[in-house]
């Protein structure tokens, strides 16, 4: 019988109290905690628990992702795998609790209710009410995933219904995707036993889902931060606050997880019992999670500290053992299995022709930290028999590229992404992962466009001299490198795109990857063509006058 033991000063987030304490580690279990006199240098706490993140979005398989978030105190989350579902299905879910299964992480998967997002774009998979039930009674499974279609909830589609009464006949928790829903609407998609949301990008909204029943998980990743609209919520309403990422870069992981919410909100003031509740307890308990919460007989999940008001992460502990130690992670890598589904065609720059039907075009706003997308009407540039990008008025062109099979590009205009030159793609795009591009010219366009195609997957920068490329050969999401070196070669592309061609995001790539998701307002582009998120339906790009 291994015994550890341990002297720290304890937080008990369970009594709102800390005190000097050794704990007593048996078998991964915690066995004994006791009092002590002497007060410790070092705090000892529970681990910290991401409550919704897609694993895909970092580019990282589910080890090199732990491999990342375990030096910044993660010792659990819960992940949504929809992103590889929508690419290979049953499989891609199988994929990701095989990969994760090598890692110490506790990772929580739930079955995705989404695939398609939406019957309006092409996707690698469908997943209907039987596969959903087959993953929900795999034991890996916890949970059905964000119901992202919440107009199908609204009008209660036959099948979306289904797969929710599938998942409340078994217990489990149902998780939310709901932006900007309101009023009666919101109240009849909770009805239907929809538990969570972490799309809120206002404190009023957020206030009304709580007030609706709901748990608001606070996201800040890398394209969306709604932390500061949202944490003012945790004052009243402590006991329905959550921490998430949903979405976050490598390069930022590298850098820092859920950790950062708790600084954050510690520095501003905020009770630190109620804030470390949000990121362990509050999570663990309604989904119902496998890990530790620093109590006797618990699993040994802990983290240590240097002090609650600076909170840098000295060593992560899961199930006894340690996982991380000033800022090195101990879980190995392992090798990569590569799993694919892309059958794209090369493009021309004709390809990327669009000819002129009016005056005036609807064109995507795409704004910085935030998913959600504004439009507006602009007078058309047309030229030479087409209708071309502006870079003058930051009218740049968009397309959005069918992976699964030969087919030509659905074009659309943006604003916002500020590239001076050359053009932008990946297929990261959420959700169905085609590829999606934008660029200031045409040929630059299809350049980007060929070279995902060449290397079946990943994100790319060109000027027209220098290509720039980041391999996802895994189902066109994930590297096949160690963490560490993918967050190395996205910093170096992510520079090339604000310095080299003048992207004004803060998060150029993560923003891209949105731009084709349908089920977050207001204009977006499938494969299929341009789409009002409000309206949820297909509109034409041009228009006759100057309205929206």
């Amino acid at each position: 019988m291994e015994t550890i033991k341990i002297k720290a000063n304890l937080i008990d987030i369970h009594q709102s109290s800390t005190y000097p304490a050794e704990l007593t580690i048996e078998n991964g279990i915690i066995a004994s905690i006791k009092r002590i006199e002497e007060p410790q240098q070092r705090y000892v706490l529970p681990g910290l628990v991401d409550s919704h993140v897609h694993i895909e979005s970092s580019m990282l398989t589910p080890v090199e992702f732990s491999r990342l978030s375990v030096i910044h105190g993660t010792v659990a989350t819960v992940s949504d795998p929809h992103e590889i579902a929508n690419v290979l299905g049953l499989e891609g879910v199988r994929y990701m609790i095989e990969n994760a299964a090598h890692s110490p992480l506790k990772f929580h998967f739930g079955a995705p209710s989404c695939v398609p997002a939406t019957s309006f774009e092409t996707a690698g998979a469908v997943l209907g009410p039987k596969e959903v039930k087959e993953m929900l009674e795999w034991p890996e499974i916890s949970y059905l995933s964000e119901m992202m279609n919440f107009p199908a909830v609204i009008h209660e589609d036959k099948e979306v219904m289904e797969k929710i009464k599938i998942a409340r006949e078994m217990g489990l928790p149902i998780d939310g995707h709901a932006p900007q829903l309101r009023g009666d609407k919101l109240r009849k998609y909770v009805n239907s036993g929809i538990s969570t949301d972490h799309e809120c990008t206002t404190y009023e909204e957020a206030l009304e889902k709580i007030q609706a029943g709901m748990k608001i998980s606070i996201r800040q990743g890398s394209a969306a931060k709604n932390f500061d609209a949202l944490i003012p919520l945790i004052k009243k309403y402590p006991e329905m606050i959550m921490f998430c990422t949903d979405d976050k870069h490598p390069d930022e992981l590298i850098l820092h997880h859920i950790d950062w919410h708790v600084k954050t909100a510690i520095k501003k003031g905020y009770d630190l019992y109620d804030v470390l509740r949000s990121a362990t307890l509050i999570p663990s308990k309604h989904y119902g999670l496998g890990c530790g919460l620093l109590r006797e007989s618990d699993p040994a999940d802990f983290i240590i500290i240097d002090h609650p008001h600076q909170f840098n992460i000295l060593e992560t502990w899961i199930d006894g053992k340690k996982v991380a130690s000033n800022g090195r992670s101990v879980i190995p890598s392992i090798p990569f299995k590569i799993v694919n589904r892309f059958d794209a065609r090369p493009t021309k720059a004709n390809d990327f022709s669009l000819s002129p039907l009016g005056d005036y075009i609807k064109v995507i706003r795409a704004i910085d930290g935030s998913l959600i997308t504004d439009h507006f009407a602009a007078e058309a540039k047309n030229a030479g028999g087409f209708t071309e990008p502006d870079i003058e008025r930051d009218l740049l062109m968009i397309a959005v590229v069918n992976r699964y099979s030969p087919d030509s590009p659905s074009i659309a205009f943006i604003n916002g992404f500020g590239l001076k030159g050359g053009a932008l793609a990946s297929t990261v795009a959420h959700d169905s992962h085609n590829i999606v591009a934008v660029g200031s010219d045409r040929e630059s366009l299809a350049r980007a466009v060929n070279a995902l195609i060449d290397c079946k997957g990943g994100i790319c920068a060109t000027d027209g001299e220098i290509t720039k490329v980041l391999p996802l050969p895994i189902a066109g999401l994930l590297a096949d490198s160690a963490a560490e070196v993918v967050a190395s070669k996205y910093k170096e592309i992510d520079h090339f795109a604000k310095e080299k061609l003048g992207s004004t995001l803060s998060a150029p790539f993560m923003t891209l990857s949105f731009m084709a998701l349908l089920v977050i307002p207001s204009l977006k582009l499938s494969d299929k063509g341009l789409f009002d998120g409000n309206r949820f339906e297909f509109v034409n790009l041009f228009n006759n006058g100057r309205e929206k």
